[in-house]
């Protein structure tokens, strides 16, 4: 038996192992934070992007029909199930407007999340600068900096007067910030069209800009995508890997979470040419090795029956009417907000709601930002979650956000019903 002056050494040593500077100084994240709180508050949670409906029973169906057969529960090749990457083809070829060859161009990752890892880890080298438009998914500057990278930030910023309803169009980046943020460094630019948070379909125009960018500085572009598929009328999500020599240089990233209501399957998919798909393959394979079998089986099918069952009109016309819905009850309380082009988010402005000075907040809330405090002070005493979108910036670009709030309408009538009641409350706070 061990002494305990053993034990001690043992246990000291165990005491001395550090974390990894990569992961060293990340915070913790803004889900585990308001999550956990709307289950202490009983509050409506319209804050993480998640559905609280079923996807459709073609979806649903596929998957059972997958798990019942043998060969789709064991390994699946660590580029993703042939059948899987047969319908990606199938579906995205004439949509990026050339045959994508399903074995050397098409990738199927564990939810974007890895596929975004496996990406940067199969590219990046030590040091290599990539551009981010903020605000952004708040993990890309994570993801880039544990594989080597630095983050370098080009900003939206809203146009015109913010006091009032504006749209998501109206946030814009300017052309020569983008430009002088490259150096001799600089590997690529992500991008995600249409936009989290602020609900931006990227123009062709704009997009234009970007590529003459990419092209002359012979860049790698990062298309995130997955919200491609909700995309309101008159506004047209465009791919930028169509524009004149944009395949050759771009990765489009795309998932099964948004575009079939399903985010806790995790399967992604990433679409590009042979030599930029080839090294986040090698990543790939020594990260996940290969995505869950069954559910790659059930995407497939989904991706075959979406058009004869008129998916994604219906699927659009449905969020549309969520987002109108959710655009009334923001107007009745006299709040306003971007009317977002595309995805299922809202930024509404805060800016004269006047919380209490002396409110006390929690430690983990106490030394935030303006719209962390609001979004905790909003789901203990109005009984909503947002999301702080401070989370989506840069350190020094956070005071941004301070007077944004974001709100997620992927939910039932119901719940938004719920969500319109508590809100109201916000008018006792609005000083004009």
């Amino acid at each position: 038996m061990a002494s305990s002056e053993e034990t001690n050494d043992n246990v000291n040593k165990i005491n001395i192992a550090k974390a990894s500077e990569k992961v060293i100084h990340f915070k913790q994240d803004v889900w585990s934070i308001f999550t956990p709180l709307a289950l202490k508050f009983n509050a409506v949670n319209l804050g993480q992007g998640f559905m609280n409906f079923l996807p459709p029973n073609f979806v649903k169906e596929a998957a059972v029909n997958a798990i019942f057969h043998n060969d789709y529960n064991q390994y699946s090749h660590p580029k993703g199930s042939l059948h899987l990457r047969k319908a990606l083809a199938d579906t995205y070829s004439p949509l990026l407007n050339r045959t994508i060859d399903p074995e050397t161009e098409i990738l199927i990752s564990a939810g974007v999340i890895e596929g975004l890892y496996s990406l940067f880890a199969g590219l990046l080298d030590e040091n290599d600068e990539v551009i981010v438009f903020e605000p952004f998914y708040n993990h890309y500057p994570e993801y880039i900096t544990m594989n080597g990278g630095i983050p370098i930030y080009v900003t939206l910023h809203p146009q015109g007067d913010t006091s009032k309803t504006i749209s998501s169009a109206d946030w814009k980046f300017d052309i020569n910030e983008l430009r002088s943020k490259i150096t001799n460094k600089t590997k690529m630019i992500v991008f995600n069209t249409p936009h989290n948070p602020t609900g931006k379909v990227f123009s062709t125009e704009e997009m234009i800009d970007i590529s003459k960018v990419a092209r002359e500085f012979n860049l790698i572009i990062i298309s995130d995508e997955v919200y491609d598929r909700i995309c309101y009328k008159p506004n047209i999500h465009e791919h930028i890997a169509n524009l004149p020599e944009m395949w050759e240089r771009t990765i489009t990233l795309n998932s099964c979470s948004k575009t079939f209501g399903v985010t806790g399957w995790r399967v992604g998919w990433l679409i590009g040419p042979k030599n930029l798909i080839s090294p986040i393959l090698a990543a790939h394979t020594r990260i996940v090795f290969c995505v869950n079998a069954p559910l790659q089986e059930a995407i497939a099918i989904s991706f075959e029956k979406a058009d004869k069952e008129n998916y994604y009109e219906i699927n659009c016309q449905l969020y549309e009417e969520r987002r109108e819905k959710f655009m009334k009850i923001l107007s009745d309380v006299g709040l306003p907000y971007t009317i977002p082009q595309g995805s299922y988010y809202i930024l509404v402005n805060i800016s004269k709601i006047l919380i209490p000075s002396d409110y006390q907040y929690p430690p983990e809330i106490q030394f935030q930002t303006k719209d962390y405090k609001f979004c905790y002070w909003m789901t203990k005493e109005i009984g909503v979650v947002a999301i702080p979108p401070s989370e989506f910036y840069s350190e020094e670009n956070k005071w941004l956000a301070q007077d944004y709030v974001r709100f997620a309408f992927c939910k039932t009538d119901d719940i938004l019903d719920q969500a319109a009641i508590a809100l109201q409350k916000l008018k006792n706070y609005i000083v004009d």
